[in-house]
Parts: structure tokens; C-alpha cells; sequence
């Protein structure tokens, strides 16, 4: 039964969404920010940090698959993998439904974040903490790119935060010229960009400086309901320009092969084509 008890996101000072709340699950103040998770009367389960909606399990399936898939698909051979933050498990899940990953390491700062999601949102990670070709670390993701060594991955996900706070050394020239070492010769990273309706300058920030390190920079967008603003953006910053040229029928044998195809929810082939379409009010911001 729903209670008169409401959540406010506090992303944006004059605008933002509110939930409902069923029943407040957890409410933790970790040494970096404040965790709640609460049962909510329409998108099942939600985590804010520090006041903004991360996760919730209505709709996460669409932000984890076009974090994981694309670029895994786009790349097409990766065996190494490196995810910095999503501390809910779903990208590393998402990563290890690839039957061509060898090795996933996922570095969350926050070990509040993981002891929560496993304790009230198991189903995000489902069997993915268990996996023996998974490597969990909590630690600080800035330290692990500096100290990796060169050419040790093929693919870096960055589910982090947006550049305030814990997050911000996660957008910073060091990070991505750590990045681009430590990729292989056709490495890429991705990241999350914002809401660029909202958050432009994010977006036109961190391509400027992607595009300081990497060859090729761009983005792809995500229709994520509870990201309210329009299209999310996640960022793209290749050493082969060629990776985001892929076509839809090589993407789809990619996906057969991986053991991907017919999984997902949100991406198929032809939305992993389709989403390096921007619109104009997106792509004025990216270099060039």
C-alpha cells in the first residue's frame, strides 16, 4: 500500500522527479556520500547518491546494456576489461555475458555502494559477483589506471557519478591519458555523459579533453526514463575511428557469437548502429 512518504531528486535546483516511497530499505552515510535505497511504488527498487537517482530496477536494463554492449560489440575481440565504478554490479553482469571476455575488473571506491546493491538489489548483478573471471577491487579507479600496466586492456567502462564531488577526477586529462596507455592498440573507453539537454557542458567538457588522448571521440545516446531530460549520453573515445563505423549485420554476428543476441531489453543491432545518429542539439557540442 503507498504511504504519503516522498523522494526528491536534488540534481537540478529548479527542476527535477519525484518517487513514492513503499518502504526505505537502507539510508547510509559512507565516507564519500549519503546511500539510500528504498522500495519504490512504480520503478521497483532505487539507489540515490548524494540526493540523484542511480538505479533503479525498472529501467536499468537500458543505461547497463549500451554501457557494456557497445563497446564490447563495437570492439569485437576484447578479452580484458576494466570497469571503474557501477557499484551495482549491472555493467559487470552485462560484461561477463560475453563469452569472448576472459577478465572483467571492476574498481568501486565506495564499498558502502556494493554491500548495499547485493544486500536489497541482488537481481542488477545477479550471478556476476560469483564469477571466477571477475576481479572486484574496492579502491580508487584514478590509482588503478595510474598503475596499470600499458596495454593491459582492451575496453574501459566508467559508470561513475557526474563530475562533482567523488566522481570529478574521473573527467580529467590525467585519467584519459592513463586510459589510452593502458589500452591496447584498438582500445576504447566509455563513459557517461550526461543528460545533455540539461548537461551540455559536461558532455562538450570531456570530449574536449578525451580528444586530447584518443583519436577518435564522439558519443552515443540512451533513452533512460528515470535520466529525465531527453537522450543520456555516454562518451566514446577510440584509437580506431573504424570501431564506430561497424555495421549492423557485423554487429550482429558479433553479438551471435558472444552469446548476446536475443538477451537484452533495450540494445539490438541496429540501436547500436543508430545511436552514434545524434541530433544536431547533441553533436554541436562534440569536437569538429
Amino acid at each position: 500500500m503507498a504511504t504519503d512518504a516522498w523522494v526528491n531528486e536534488t540534481l537540478y535546483p529548479a527542476w527535477g522527479q519525484r518517487f513514492r516511497i513503499l518502504r526505505e530499505l537502507a539510508r547510509v552515510q559512507s565516507a564519500f556520500q549519503d546511500i539510500m535505497v528504498f522500495e519504490s511504488e512504480t520503478h521497483g527498487r532505487v539507489m540515490l547518491l548524494d540526493g540523484v537517482v542511480q538505479i533503479t530496477e525498472a529501467d536499468e536494463f537500458v543505461y547497463q546494456e549500451m554501457l557494456a554492449h557497445v563497446p564490447l560489440l563495437a570492439h569485437g575481440v576484447a578479452r580484458r576489461v576494466l570497469i571503474i565504478g557501477a557499484g551495482d554490479g549491472g555493467v559487470l553482469r552485462r560484461v561477463l555475458q560475453h563469452s569472448t571476455v576472459e577478465r572483467a575488473v571492476m574498481v568501486e571506491i565506495d564499498g558502502e555502494v556494493i554491500r548495499l546493491a547485493k544486500e536489497h538489489l541482488p537481481g542488477i548483478a545477479g550471478d556476476a559477483w560469483s564469477d571466477p573471471r571477475a576481479e572486484v577491487i574496492v579502491g580508487d579507479g584514478i590509482d588503478h589506471v595510474r598503475q596499470a600496466p600499458d596495454a593491459s586492456y582492451d575496453v574501459v567502462i566508467v559508470d561513475s557519478t557526474d563530475p562533482i564531488g567523488v566522481g570529478e577526477v574521473l573527467f580529467t586529462d590525467e585519467f584519459y591519458a592513463n586510459c589510452a596507455r593502458l589500452l591496447t592498440r584498438r582500445g576504447l573507453v566509455v563513459n557517461q555523459c550526461g543528460v545533455p539537454f540539461m548537461q551540455a557542458e559536461e558532455l562538450r567538457d570531456t570530449s574536449l579533453r578525451r580528444g586530447r588522448a584518443f583519436a577518435d571521440v564522439s558519443a552515443y545516446v540512451a533513452a533512460v526514463p528515470t535520466y529525465v531530460g531527453g537522450f543520456m549520453t555516454l562518451g566514446w573515445a577510440a584509437k580506431d575511428a573504424a570501431l564506430r563505423r561497424v555495421g549492423v549485420e557485423e554487429i550482429r554476428a558479433r553479438a551471435q557469437a558472444a552469446g548476446v543476441l536475443g538477451s537484452t531489453r533495450y540494445w539490438t543491432p541496429e540501436i547500436h548502429v543508430g545511436a552514434f545518429n545524434l541530433p544536431p542539439y547533441i553533436a554541436q557540442h562534440l569536437p569538429g
